[in-house]
């Protein structure tokens, strides 16, 4: 009799284990036709007093672009990434347009931006004037529609430096965002 209740026992027991297998796949099948299923372009963000819908934008936000940093010895930041850390970099390019001089160093998936002043007008030089050893100075992301990211964000109440947008070191229309509206970091968008 007691041999009887321990088959008992362990059928009952493949039996559960069975069906806790197939639910498992289950969810995990509707858990993985969800991820698949599309997002739609308008998204709910929950907020601690109620849900707001917020419509999505006619501008797209695309890749990091760039890290510009602010250095006070542009030869000595070039020899650094170049001999020491054995990277690509650009030539000196002058742009009085926006007071300063730029070494671009290739990192492969982006780039990092060497600024350096140009002329006691720069914005740069006000920075490093702050910031002695030089650091970080903007984040540079790519857009799809400048114009339309540009009307957009002041719809939104995001102020930028300047009003409209300027060439920027590539060669295609930039605009600086400011930072105490976005996090504290002066963040840069650029035309891709």
């Amino acid at each position: 009799m007691a041999r009887m209740w321990k088959v008992a026992a362990v059928a009952a027991a493949a039996a559960a284990a069975a069906a806790a297998a197939a639910a498992a796949a289950e969810g995990a099948a509707g858990f993985f036709s969800r991820l698949q299923t599309p997002v739609s372009k308008v998204r709910t963000f929950s907020t601690s007093q109620s849900s707001l819908q917020v419509a999505g934008p006619v501008w797209n936000l695309g890749r990091l672009n760039h890290i510009a940093v602010a250095v006070p010895d542009l030869e000595k930041a070039k020899a650094f990434y170049k001999n020491i850390l054995g990277a690509q970099i650009s030539e000196v390019v002058p742009l009085p347009e926006h007071g300063v001089s730029v070494v671009f160093v290739n990192l492969g998936n982006t780039k990092m931006e060497l600024l350096h002043p140009l002329g006691n007008d720069s914005p740069i030089a006000g920075f490093l004037q702050k910031n002695k050893a030089g650091g970080m100075h903007h984040i540079c992301i790519e857009v799809d529609d400048i114009n339309a990211a540009v009307m957009d964000l002041k719809e939104k109440n995001i102020r930028s430096l300047s009003e409209e947008t300027k060439i920027g070191a590539h060669g295609k229309p930039v605009i600086f965002l400011h930072p105490k509206d976005c996090g504290g970091i002066l963040v840069e968008l650029e035309q891709a």
